[in-house]
């Protein structure tokens, strides 16, 4: 049977808690395949993101395309690279992805969301900035469903009297 201490004032109560705390604190390892790269999936909305991370100039490839071409709108550029910008690792990884599913806005979330996920396995030190960014959570909103006897999910039909 184990041993049970008993604490006689507040200050061993206070350093029994302090040494619990410690003990618990995760320690995060690097997540590398045979390849050397680091591999995530990130979702938004409909949309599936798979995302590998390996050393190299900063190219970003989306479906075998440049992100540049892929995802034309300049805001959805700005989504993707959020993450990169928020870890100051511009131009140090090339990141290779692969997106089905949703619409342009909902697959460069997904992007972005693989892309901070795998940034973490590559280096654990990171987690930290981006867990304060917001870019590890994933965004759970999606598409309400249409409901029976509704236009849509909530639009009732146009109401008459007669």
């Amino acid at each position: 049977m184990a041993e049970t201490e008993t604490v006689n004032s507040l200050e061993e109560l206070g350093a029994a808690a302090n040494v619990a705390v410690e003990d618990e604190a995760p320690v995060y390892e690097q997540k590398l395949d045979e390849y050397g790269r680091a591999y995530a999936t990130g979702k938004r909305k409909d949309a599936v993101a798979r995302v590998w991370i390996k050393p190299g100039s900063g190219r970003i490839t989306v479906n075998g395309k440049e992100y540049e071409a892929y995802f034309a709108r300049p805001v959805l550029q700005m989504i993707l690279k959020q993450p990169i910008v928020a870890a100051e690792r511009a131009n140090q990884y090339d990141i290779m992805a692969t997106v089905s599913g949703g619409g342009l806005s909902g697959q460069a979330g997904a992007v972005r969301h693989g892309i901070s996920k795998a940034l973490t396995h590559y280096e654990p030190a990171l987690r930290s900035v981006l867990k304060k960014g917001g870019f590890l959570t994933r965004d759970s909103r999606v598409v309400e469903r249409k409901k029976y006897g509704k236009a849509k999910a909530r639009r009732s039909f146009q109401f008459s009297k007669r």
